[in-house]
């Protein structure tokens, strides 16, 4: 490869940047990895439709990671209607197709690569629908919880912490309140794509913290009121600023 050169005072050569010829390095989740061993073994033939997979303590032990990643996967699997699981026969590699299979997983795996566009579109689909939905149908009980988990939010942001966890759990508690557990499940499968890409992104804008509480605020009192329009208005405009706030300078 020929890299253009300028010779500088005193015969010094500038040399063009080749800073762009590198690539960002990608390192993959545990339960990425899992998936994608699965999907080799389906490949190769050693892992067939109706296959009983191992337990999530024996695939822990023989991968070396703990079981927390095995089952994030198992659950993404499953999900996606990859494996099925019964108490009685325990997991099982689906019944469908080999080709389908492989298709599914592909799928899987290209989900968790997708641009942060997408997973902000996505995400705000979801969300607004979510709180609209909560608005409509929590229940009491519900209802404290939901007050009980912001409350916990707000407090880790006065304690100067980020608040990550606990503001997702907001977020997923509010799913529960849609009474929709097909709408929670997918707001659950993003949401640990969601937790790394705020991790990676950093947060050295303190009062963006403020804002999101503010805003959490805003969704919490709508919802309360039962009033399902402004619920999905509050949630819009916090997945708006949301966004704003990953791309601010």
């Amino acid at each position: 490869m020929l890299i253009n050169q300028n010779y500088g005072k005193g015969g010094s050569v500038l040399e063009e940047s080749t800073l762009n010829l590198f690539q960002k390095i990608e390192v993959q989740h545990p339960s990425d990895v899992i998936i994608q061993q699965i999907q080799e073994l389906i490949s190769k033939g050693e892992l067939k439709p109706g296959t009983k997979l191992p337990s999530e303590r024996e695939l822990s032990q023989q991968l070396h990671i703990g079981r927390g990643y095995v089952r994030q996967a198992l659950k993404k699997l499953e999900f996606f209607g990859i494996v099925q699981t019964s108490p009685k026969q325990g997991t099982v590699i689906a019944s469908i197709g080999v080709k389908a299979l492989e298709g599914l997983i592909s799928n899987l795996l290209y989900l968790k690569k997708s641009d942060v566009n997408s997973l902000f579109e996505t995400r705000a689909i979801l969300e607004i629908n979510s709180a609209e939905l909560a608005a409509q149908r929590a229940t009491d009980e519900e209802l404290k919880v939901l007050r009980d988990k912001h409350e916990e939010f707000m407090n880790k942001i006065k304690e100067g912490y980020r608040g990550l966890e606990e503001d997702h759990v907001f977020h997923l508690r509010i799913a529960e309140c849609s009474q929709n557990s097909v709408l929670g499940s997918l707001i659950g499968l993003i949401t640990p794509d969601i937790i790394q890409m705020n991790i990676e992104a950093g947060d050295d804008i303190t009062f963006s913290r403020d804002e999101t509480m503010q805003e959490h605020q805003a969704i919490l009192d709508s919802i309360v009121r039962r009033d399902a329009k402004e619920a999905k208005n509050a949630m819009a405009a916090h997945m708006e600023r949301a966004k704003s706030r990953r791309f601010r300078k």
